[in-house]
């Protein structure tokens, strides 16, 4: 897997069931300490809700997820939020619903419905995009061949970062999408006085 999608705008939406009121919130979030920090900022703000539930998941294929009832009946509010993040394909986001209760117990699969339909509509409602997932190494090579090194990275479809140069030669560091890393390595391992910096 080389790419993935993740929030890049936020997204917001409100959903209301049986006078219980859902405020949902979408936002990128790439580690712990953003959570927290979203989290607990949601807490302040919306200090008198009942519940400030939410899921996340983290890295291209979201492998690092928790979710958070926030004192729902277990699996009914953090289980559901996850679940719309795994169904919209999106990860390296957090979603936070904030519950005000509204005097009248949905039950829990009515609280299931109600947080999943909360979290899918602020995850529609923000901008999504790809993002590829990159691996850079570095190479050695004399200034006679550095050209012809050059070339042959752009025509694998990757990129030079970097350079930097000796008395003798030019140190390139190179990003390519994973997919295309061993066919840039192969296309450069022609050039025998090239050298692979990083393994």
């Amino acid at each position: 897997m080389d790419a993935y999608y993740t929030i890049a705008r936020p997204g917001e939406a409100q959903y209301t069931e049986k006078r219980s009121r859902f405020l949902a919130f979408a936002v990128h979030a790439a580690d712990e300490e953003a959570v927290k920090a979203y989290v607990a900022a949601c807490r302040k703000q919306y200090y008198d809700a009942r519940h400030v539930c939410y899921a996340y998941a983290f890295g291209p294929d979201g492998a690092t997820f928790r979710a958070n009832d926030d004192g729902e009946p277990s699996g009914s509010a953090g289980k559901p939020i996850l679940g719309c993040l795994r169904s919209r394909n999106v990860t390296d986001t957090l979603v936070v619903v904030v519950r005000y209760f509204g005097g009248v117990k949905l039950g829990t699969g009515g609280l299931a419905v109600a947080y999943k339909t909360a979290a899918a509509a602020a995850i529609d409602a923000a901008t999504i995009e790809q993002r590829l997932v990159l691996e850079a190494f570095a190479v050695r090579v004399p200034y006679a061949d550095a050209d012809v090194a050059m070339r042959f990275v752009r025509d694998a479809r990757a990129e030079i970062t970097a350079r930097d140069y000796t008395d003798t030669e030019a140190v390139l560091t190179v990003s390519a999408r994973l997919s295309l890393v061993a066919e840039v390595r192969a296309r450069l391992a022609r050039i025998h006085t090239l050298t692979f910096v990083t393994a």
